[in-house]
């Protein structure tokens, strides 16, 4: 069964075309990954299809729904629930609030601040600590935590291991991994590609805003999805043709 569908999509970012003509779909219960270099134009599409950045051209349909103008908080009432690069929490409240925050969202499931606190024990003791004074580890575990509050169809990651120590990296990704293994859908921005391929069931690689690459994880080398990530390939077939 088919969760999301992009088809066609363009995004803007100012006067740079950040994202060109990319296609791709993503099925119930699977996790795509998607890789490239800064300024792949990445970020603006997982922000496109979280309804934070308005396409020029092409749609996005979930569940059959074409959600493509429908404004960000209605998206997230549909069960699309994007976790930002940086986190965005609000650093003045709790990381009990900050969850609670996520339910105005309206959408009831499984997903409670125990079960969020049993997926990421990071934070199960620092429920009452503000998210200002976290460690980035814990911040992250918080961020994910509130995005999963609102009982989504399908989670947006990005770049969740940016910035973070070793050790919290392993941490966010074993409370991760634990999350996808039960089924939840997820899209991946992730510029490590070690971590990408461990969790995804699908690589995309994106280059100059255009897909270069995509096919299952365990079916893609390393070096394929380097040569993609760096546009190798690309150079070398114009070499060749030259």
């Amino acid at each position: 069964m088919t969760r999301l569908s992009i088809e066609g999509l363009h995004v803007r970012h100012g006067l740079l075309q950040a994202v060109k003509d990319v296609s791709f779909s993503v099925g119930q219960r699977e996790t795509v990954a998607l890789v490239g270099a800064n300024g792949a134009g990445k970020t603006t599409l997982l922000r496109a299809i979280a309804g934070a950045h308005l396409p020029s051209s092409g749609r996005i349909v979930f569940d059959g729904t074409d959600v493509t103008a429908m404004p960000a908080y209605k998206r997230v009432g549909c069960g699309i629930a994007l976790v930002p690069e940086g986190r965005r929490l609000f650093a003045q409240m709790t990381v009990e609030e900050n969850l609670l925050l996520a339910r105005s969202a309206g959408r009831s499931g499984a997903w409670t601040i125990d079960a969020v606190m049993e997926t990421f024990p990071q934070i199960k003791r620092r429920r009452s600590v503000k998210a200002g004074n976290l460690s980035g580890g814990e911040q992250q575990a918080t961020a994910i935590g509130r995005a999963l509050m609102t009982n989504p169809e399908i989670l947006l990651l990005d770049e969740i291991s940016l910035g973070l120590s070793p050790i919290a990296v392993e941490q966010v990704y074993a409370s991760l991994t634990s999350l996808l293994k039960s089924g939840t859908t997820c899209v991946l921005v992730e510029q490590d590609l070690n971590r990408a391929i461990a969790v995804a069931d699908r690589v995309i690689c994106m280059l100059e805003g255009r897909i270069v690459l995509e096919g299952p994880a365990a079916q893609l080398s390393r070096e394929e999805i380097t040569e993609a990530y760096f546009g190798l390939s690309e150079a070398h077939a114009k070499d060749l043709t030259s």
